[in-house]
C-alpha cells in the first residue's frame, strides 16, 4: 500500500481481515469489472444467478442448508439473533435470550453491540435491548449455569479477534455443542473475522469437528467488496419465510461476483496450505520476540489471525511499525494483532517480522528497558 506522500507499507491489517487476496488481485479485478459491465444491482424480488451460485458454494463448504445475504458482519449477526428468536416463536416457546462470551465482538447495531461482551462499545447508547447474557469464554460451568428455560441460543466466536485474539478451546466448543443439543437450543458461531480461510481451514469451526446451527460470515468473504451472510441448517432456516427479514443490497450481483472470485481463488491457488505454512513461520518469529523482549509475553491465535500479547500498551509499537513501513493493529490495549492477506509470501512475512523486531527495540529503548 502507498500513502499520499508515496510511502509504501506492508499491510498486515488487510482492512481488518477483509482483503483476503491482498490488493488488486487479478481475479478480483476481472470479476468486479465484468460484473460492473453487466449489472450492478437488481433486487431480491428476482432470482440473481450469481447469488444462487454463491449460496450453493457456501452451503457445500459449510455443510449447512440455506443462506441469507446482507452487507456486513453486524447485519449477519442481527439476522442470526432474529432467526433464533423467530425459530422459538414459531414453536410457541418463550426462549428468546442469547448467551455470548465476555470480550466478544459482534458488531455495532443496537442488538449486536448489546450481544458484544465489552462495555466500551455500549457507552452512550442506552437503553439497550434486553435478552443477552455474557459468560467467560472457555468456562463450560459458567455456560451451564447461565442456561435456563429462556435461553434460545449460544453465540460465540471460535477465535475472538477484536477482544484480544482469544482462542476457544476445541474441548470447550465440543462441550458447548453437546450442551446446546441437550437443552434443545441453538449454537450460532460468529465467523465474521475467522471464516473464509483465515485460520487455515475454510471455517474455524472445522478445527473442532463440530457444525453450528447458524454461521455468520462477512469481512473476508467479499475480499474488499461489502457482503455478509448468515448460513443456517434447514431446521432453523425454515423460521424465515418470505418477508420475515430482508436487505435491499444483500446478495447483489457485484458483491456475489467478488465473493465467488475469492472462494475460487482460495481453491485454485491452494491458499489454505499457504495460510498454514505462513502461520508457522509467523508464529516462530513472534515466539522469538517473546524470548527477546521484556514487554512481549505470549503468542495467541490461529492461522493468519495472530496476536502478540504484551505487558504494556502496544499503541507505541503499532506507531513505530507504521513509521517503519508495516501496518498492524491492536486487539485491546495490550495485544498486537496481525491479519495479512491469505496469499502473503514468505519474504513479506520475514520483512514484517524484521520491522516488528525493530519497532519493539525502539519502544523498549524509549522506555529504558534492556531486552
Amino acid at each position: 500500500m502507498f500513502d499520499d506522500q508515496g510511502n509504501s507499507y506492508l499491510d498486515f491489517v488487510a482492512g481488518i481481515a477483509v482483503n483476503t487476496l491482498g490488493h488488486a488481485h487479478p481475479a478480483m479485478v476481472k470479476a468486479i469489472g465484468e460484473q460492473a459491465a453487466t449489472m450492478l444491482h437488481s433486487s431480491n424480488l428476482y432470482h440473481i444467478p450469481k447469488q444462487i451460485e454463491l449460496a450453493d458454494k457456501l452451503v457445500w463448504l459449510s455443510g449447512l442448508d440455506r443462506v441469507f445475504f446482507c452487507n456486513s458482519g453486524a447485519e449477519a449477526n442481527e439476522a442470526a439473533i432474529k432467526i433464533a428468536r423467530k425459530y422459538f416463536h414459531d414453536q410457541e416457546s418463550p426462549r428468546r435470550t442469547v448467551i455470548t462470551a465476555t470480550n466478544s465482538f459482534h458488531g455495532r447495531l443496537l442488538s449486536t453491540l448489546t450481544a458484544t461482551g465489552q462495555d466500551k462499545v455500549k457507552v452512550g447508547f442506552d437503553p439497550l435491548p434486553s435478552g443477552f447474557i455474557h459468560v467467560p469464554l472457555n468456562d463450560i460451568d459458567a455456560l451451564k449455569s447461565a442456561i435456563n428455560d429462556q435461553t434460545a441460543a449460544v453465540l460465540l466466536e471460535p477465535l475472538q479477534g477484536e477482544g484480544g485474539v482469544n482462542l476457544a478451546d476445541t474441548a470447550y466448543l465440543k462441550a458447548v455443542r453437546k450442551l446446546c443439543d441437550e437443552h434443545g437450543i441453538l449454537l450460532m458461531l460468529d465467523e465474521v473475522q475467522t471464516g473464509i480461510g483465515r485460520t487455515g481451514k475454510m471455517f474455524a469451526f472445522e478445527h473442532s469437528g463440530i457444525v453450528p446451527d447458524v454461521l455468520t460470515l462477512a469481512k473476508g468473504l467479499g475480499g474488499g467488496v461489502p457482503i455478509g451472510a448468515m448460513v443456517a441448517n434447514e431446521k432453523v432456516a425454515s423460521a424465515f419465510a418470505a418477508g420475515s427479514h430482508g436487505s435491499t443490497f444483500g446478495g447483489n450481483p457485484l458483491s456475489c461476483a467478488a465473493a465467488l472470485a475469492v472462494l475460487e481463488t482460495i481453491e485454485q491457488e491452494g491458499l489454505l496450505k499457504n495460510v498454514n505454512a505462513q502461520s508457522v513461520r509467523l508464529k516462530v518469529g513472534l515466539q522469538r520476540m517473546v524470548k527477546k523482549f521484556a514487554m512481549a509475553e505470549s503468542v495467541r491465535g490461529s492461522g493468519l489471525l495472530l496476536g502478540l500479547a504484551c505487558s504494556s500498551a502496544v499503541a507505541p509499537v503499532i506507531e513505530s511499525c507504521k513509521l517503519k513501513g508495516l501496518l498492524v493493529l491492536p486487539a485491546g490495549p495490550n495485544v498486537l494483532r496481525m491479519l495479512p492477506a491469505l496469499n502473503i509470501k514468505t519474504g513479506e512475512v520475514e520483512k514484517a517480522l524484521e520491522i516488528l523486531e525493530a519497532a519493539l527495540e525502539a519502544v523498549e529503548a524509549d522506555r529504558g528497558v534492556e531486552s
